[in-house]
């Protein structure tokens, strides 16, 4: 199993401050925009966003949480039981630009299950896709993000592994992982 550095801690920082600047740019003052997190992967993320929202532009930008585990396409397909995450929306998404984000866009599968699930909570006016790697020429379906972190050229048998310091790690790292 091999294993290519994507993003190291400074650079992730960084790209983290310029995703937050694009939304920054793009939303003014939020006051019609919310943030929706994705289990597992766009949490910490979306956490991280928020707060470089609120160090840049002094502005509180709503954040949800968002579990897709029984909007999955192959939910039923599986021989394992699957546990479903915490969603977590203290608020309606009727009428608000809703900016998802999750940490890796491949197939754009779990975000076709995010928006169907995220219409339980209200029909959004926009939304969009902010994601931290974009892995290039594998969608089955058209779905592609608004904001990109960095897009990574990727075949079927490789991962994206991402590890936080809110998770227990030293550094925070992204590596591209080959099977």
């Amino acid at each position: 199993m091999a294993k290519v550095s994507i993003l190291q801690s400074q650079l992730l920082d960084i790209t983290i401050s310029r995703l937050s600047q694009q939304l920054i740019e793009n939303h003014g003052d939020f006051s019609n925009t919310v943030i929706i997190g994705l289990q597992q992967g766009g949490i910490i993320l979306s956490e991280r966003i928020k707060k470089r929202i609120l160090e840049l532009a002094k502005i509180e930008v709503p954040l949800g949480q968002l579990d897709i585990t029984f909007h999955r396409d192959d939910f039923r397909r599986g021989q394992s039981i699957l546990t479903p995450s915490k969603t977590d929306i203290p608020f309606l998404v009727e009428d608000m630009n809703v900016i998802l984000i999750d940490d890796v866009v491949f197939t754009g599968r779990s975000i076709r299950s995010a928006l169907d699930a995220m219409m339980a909570f209200g029909r959004p006016r926009k939304v969009e896709l902010l994601c931290l790697v974009d892995r290039k020429y594998s969608r089955d379906l058209p779905i592609e993000p608004t904001y990109v972190g960095k897009v990574v050229n990727s075949i079927q048998s490789q991962y994206i592994q991402a590890e936080w310091k809110e998770e227990g790690h030293q550094e925070d790292n992204l590596w591209l992982i080959n099977q």
